[in-house]
């Protein structure tokens, strides 16, 4: 693997990785305020994400050691899925900010 490929990868999972403990990061937040305020529905939402925070995390750090072809094909379904989080998690804090 070329030098530029691994640079190239590491960007990338800083990248992503740091987007992902943001998020989780604000997941933690909102999973407070929404115990405080008793939101169940909000605390039942924010539960369903942790496991897929776990799973982005785990899977990034799969594609970190991953080769060239197989990171190329990862890396867009990782990009999806963190997208994803990041929009449940901003569709959570709307309804918590709502209360």
């Amino acid at each position: 693997m070329s030098t530029d490929v691994k640079i190239a990868k590491q960007v990338f999972h800083d990248k992503l990785e740091s987007q992902i403990n943001t998020v989780g990061a604000k997941l933690d937040t909102l999973k407070a305020q929404a115990e405080k305020t008793k939101a169940n529905a909000e605390i039942n939402a924010i539960a369903e994400l942790l496991p897929k925070k776990v799973a982005m995390q785990l899977k990034l750090q799969e594609l970190k050691k991953s080769g060239e072809d197989r990171f190329q094909q990862a890396k867009g379904d990782l990009e999806t899925q963190v997208a994803a989080f990041e929009n449940a998690v901003k569709g959570i804090e709307s309804k918590i900010r709502a209360h």
